[in-house]
């Protein structure tokens, strides 16, 4: 798919939100009452990434993002 560098980056703008609220869903999920919040905030950092490399990777398949064309 030729998409130009605009649609490009506002996938990725999108993906990137939508990686935060569910990294910030995660963390709130997982902090326990008399927990250190950094436990949380370090789950939540490693949904975040697992999220945005899933995006990625969704995009990249459909060849909507860094695709390498010849």
């Amino acid at each position: 798919m030729n998409l130009s560098l605009g649609v490009k980056a506002l996938l990725i703008v999108i993906c990137a939100l939508i990686s935060i609220i569910v990294g910030i869903t995660a963390g709130y999920m997982s902090h326990k009452p008399g927990a250190r919040h950094r436990d949380a905030v370090l789950f939540g950092g490693g949904v975040f990434l697992g999220s945005m490399t899933l995006c990625i990777a969704v995009l990249s398949a459909l060849g909507m993002v860094l695709a390498i064309t010849a």
